[in-house]
C-alpha cells in the first residue's frame, strides 16, 4: 500500500492514524503542497487532491472510502509490520488539500 499526502492536511492524518490503527504495511509520499505540482498524484488516481492510497490495483481518492476500505481489510485479517518511506517535496504552499 502506499499514501500520497501532505503533511498539514487533516483528512490525511486521519488516513495516517487509520493505517497506524491497524498496523498496516505502507509507503508514504510527501507530495508538493501546490495541486498542480502534484504529477505523481495525478498519475494514479487522475486527479490533484490528498489523501490518495493505493494497494495494488485499488486506487482510493475520497477520506471516507479509505477509511472504510482499512477497516475492511483489517476485519479481513490483512495487515503487516508498518514500514514508512517518504520522500520530501521541492516545497510549495497552497493552503488547501
Amino acid at each position: 500500500m502506499k499514501l500520497y499526502h501532505v503533511e498539514w492536511c487533516p483528512d490525511c492524518e486521519v488516513v495516517r492514524r487509520k493505517l497506524e490503527e491497524h498496523d498496516f504495511a505502507y509507503d508514504h509520499e510527501i507530495v508538493e503542497d501546490a495541486r498542480p505540482l502534484r504529477k505523481q498524484v495525478h498519475e494514479v488516481s487522475g486527479q490533484y487532491y490528498v489523501p490518495v492510497l493505493v494497494d495494488g490495483k485499488t486506487v482510493l481518492t475520497e477520506t471516507h472510502d479509505i477509511l472504510a476500505y482499512l477497516d475492511k481489510k483489517s476485519a479481513n485479517g490483512m495487515r503487516g509490520e508498518q514500514q514508512q518511506k517518504s520522500t520530501t517535496p521541492l516545497g510549495s504552499s497552497d493552503e488547501r488539500n
